[in-house]
C-alpha cells in the first residue's frame, strides 16, 4: 500500500548579507529551491508551491525580501540596489550549505532572479521566472511600447519621494483573495517598511533617460541555466510582448507558458497549472 509522504513543518531561518539579516522559511529535503517574492508580497505567497515541491523531493527556501516582514529593513534607497539584492539570494544559498539552487521569482523576485542568473551564473542551475521579462525584453518594451509605458506609471508614482504615505498594510493586502491568508498578509505588511518596499523601484526601476534606452542584445551575458517563464496575459503591469525573444538571451532550453486568464499574481490566479507545470518541468531536468 502506498502512503502519502508526511510533509515536514516549515522552519524559520536567517541568512546574513553584510550585516543585513534575511528571513526565510524552509521545508523538505532534496535539491534546493530558492523562492523570491515581489511587491506587495512576502514569503507565504509560495506556500502552495512549497508543499508541491516538498512532496516531489525538493528543499524549498522562501525568503522575505529586505524591507519585508521579518527581514531587516535598512534605510535609504541605496540599501536596495540590485547588487545587494543579488547578495541576499547568495546569502540564503550559502546559509543552506549549497553551492547553487533552482531559483524561482515573481515580480521583483523575478527581476532579482534574472540578475542573479546573469551576474552569478554559478548560483543558478535552473531558473523559473513569473511575470517579468528578461531585462533586454523589458528595456525594449519600455523604450518602444506605448502600452508598457502607460502601464509603468504606477512605478513612476512609487519613485516619488514620500509616496509611501499613501500606502497602508490593509490596502496592500487588497489583492489577496484567500480569506485564510489575508490576515497574515496584513500582519506581514504592518511589520514591513513601506519606504523599503518602494525603494526597490527607486533604486532599480528604469527612469528618465534609462527608460528610453533599450538594453543591447549583447550588453548582458546569456543565462547559462534552463529557463521556464510563466506569464498571466491579463497582467496590467507587464506586457506579455516583453517575453518575445527571451530565448535569444538564454544558452540552454527556454520554455514559455502564457496563461490567457491569469493576471499579475499568476502563481495564485492559475495556481494548479503553475505548480503542476513547474513540478513537471523540474522533473524533466532532474
Amino acid at each position: 500500500m502506498s502512503r502519502t509522504p508526511r510533509l515536514a513543518a516549515p522552519q524559520d531561518r536567517y541568512a546574513e548579507n553584510d550585516g543585513v539579516k534575511i528571513h526565510y522559511v524552509v521545508e523538505g529535503e532534496g535539491p534546493l529551491v530558492v523562492m523570491i517574492h515581489g511587491f506587495p508580497d512576502y514569503w507565504a505567497t509560495w506556500k502552495p508551491l512549497m508543499g508541491v515541491l516538498q512532496a516531489a523531493g525538493y528543499r524549498t527556501a522562501a525568503l522575505d525580501g529586505r524591507g519585508y516582514n521579518l527581514s531587516d529593513k535598512p534605510e535609504g534607497v541605496e540599501a536596495y540596489a540590485m547588487p545587494l539584492l543579488i547578495g541576499d539570494v547568495a546569502a540564503v544559498i550559502a546559509a543552506e550549505g549549497a553551492r547553487d539552487a533552482i531559483v524561482v521569482g515573481h515580480d521583483w523576485g523575478a527581476a532579482i532572479a534574472w540578475q542573479v542568473a546573469i551576474h552569478r551564473p554559478d548560483l543558478v542551475n535552473r531558473l523559473v521566472i513569473m511575470s517579468v521579462p528578461h531585462p533586454a525584453g523589458f528595456g525594449r518594451e519600455m523604450a518602444g511600447n506605448a502600452e508598457q509605458q502607460k502601464n509603468s506609471q504606477y512605478a513612476r508614482d512609487f519613485q516619488t519621494p514620500g509616496f509611501e504615505k499613501n500606502l497602508t498594510a490593509e490596502g496592500l493586502a487588497g489583492w489577496v483573495k484567500d480569506p485564510a491568508e489575508h490576515a497574515g498578509y496584513v500582519e506581514a505588511f504592518r511589520r514591513s517598511s513601506l519606504a523599503g518596499m518602494l525603494n526597490y523601484y527607486r533604486a532599480n526601476y528604469p527612469s528618465g533617460a534609462s527608460a528610453a534606452a533599450p538594453v543591447s542584445a549583447t550588453a548582458l551575458p546569456p543565462v547559462q541555466a534552463p529557463v521556464l517563464v510563466i506569464h498571466g496575459m491579463k497582467d496590467k503591469a507587464l506586457a506579455a510582448a516583453g517575453h518575445a525573444g527571451t530565448w535569444d538571451h538564454v544558452a540552454r532550453d527556454t520554455t514559455l507558458l502564457m496563461i490567457p486568464d491569469a493576471d499579475h499574481f499568476v502563481q495564485h490566479d492559475a495556481g494548479a497549472l503553475v505548480n503542476r507545470t513547474l513540478r513537471s518541468w523540474l522533473a524533466d531536468r532532474r
